[in-house]
This record gives structure tokens, C-alpha cells and sequence, in this order.
């Protein structure tokens, strides 16, 4: 959640930044129709705030030569809360695991891996995934065909049935 309520404007400087990250200050005024020095504060005061964690550029994949993406469901050992936390740390320190997550369900964990190949899959997953502290199992299924990725977060939706909400009690 965030610290506080997000209102229309910057929801819209958010969703602008997520679309293009290289707009400047002038450009980014322009459409979420503020002069450039409120908007210019707003935009630091969302950095300052963690909601813009940073900006990042976006690769292609098999460009770059990661060919192959894995998501991978881990089961791990509960009895020890301190290898959990190796595990944990072992798994962050890990360059070919582009997000991780915990999750309910089957498994323990879901990692999103990226290599260059299947090759390169089976030497990560018999020589560090296997390795890894407390893993009791792993299964993998590979991606055939990225449909959407790095989708932007809905910000603009945020609010959308309060607001509804207050301007139907508006109407007579």
C-alpha cells in the first residue's frame, strides 16, 4: 500500500514514467498537464517516497542472448527457519533469477530464470539450483512463447471506484 493516496496527477505522471522512462520534465508536464516545477516536485517526492524505485532500461531477451526463460517451482524444507533464510539469500545472489517470489500452492517458491539455453538450464539447475539449502524439489516449465512481459502497473485504474462513487453523490 501506498504511504499515501495517489491522486489523479500522480497517477498519470506514474503511468507516464512506466510508458516512457526518457521523458524529461518539460515532456512529462506536458501530458499530465502541470508546469514543469510542480511537476518536477512531484516526480522527487514520489522517488522520495520508494513508489519510483528507479528506471531501467528494457532488453530483448534472445537479443542479448537469453534465449530461454524457466519458471520454476521449489519446494524447500520448513524445519529450519535458518537455512529458509539461506536459501533466500542464496536465491537473491543468483544473476539468472530475474524475479523470485513465495508463493501459496504447490510449491514454496516461483523463480523466473533466464539462460541462454537448454544447456545452459541443466548445468544451472544440477549444479546451483539442486545445491541450494533446504530444496526438496523443483520442477520447471519452460516458456514456449512470451505474450506479455513487464506489463506496467494499472495506476491509472487506482481510485477509479471512489471516484465513480463521489461523483454519482454529486448528481442530483
Amino acid at each position: 500500500m501506498p504511504k499515501r493516496r495517489l491522486d489523479v496527477i500522480d497517477r498519470r505522471i506514474l503511468a507516464a514514467l512506466q510508458r516512457d522512462a526518457r521523458l524529461t520534465n518539460v515532456q512529462l508536464a506536458e501530458e499530465v498537464n502541470l508546469s514543469p516545477s510542480p511537476c518536477l516536485r512531484r516526480v522527487r517526492q514520489l522517488e522520495a517516497e520508494g513508489l519510483i524505485r528507479g528506471y531501467h532500461a528494457e532488453l530483448d531477451r534472445g537479443g542479448v542472448g537469453f534465449g530461454l526463460t524457466v519458471f520454476v517451482g521449489i519446494k524447500v524444507e520448513r524445519h529450519h527457519e535458518t537455512q529458509a533464510n539461506a536459501f533466500r539469500e542464496a536465491v537473491v545472489a543468483l544473476p539468472e533469477v530475474v524475479s523470485a517470489h513465495l508463493v501459496s500452492g504447490e510449491s514454496d517458491f516461483l523463480l523466473q530464470v533466464v539462460v541462454p539455453d537448454l544447456a545452459a538450464y541443466e548445468h544451472f539447475l544440477t549444479g546451483i539450483l539442486l545445491r541450494l539449502p533446504g530444496v526438496t524439489d523443483i520442477r520447471s516449465n519452460f516458456a514456449i512463447q512470451t505474450v506479455k512481459a513487464h506489463g506496467s502497473l494499472p495506476v491509472e485504474r487506482l481510485g477509479v471506484t471512489e471516484e465513480r462513487s463521489v461523483e454519482e453523490t454529486r448528481r442530483p
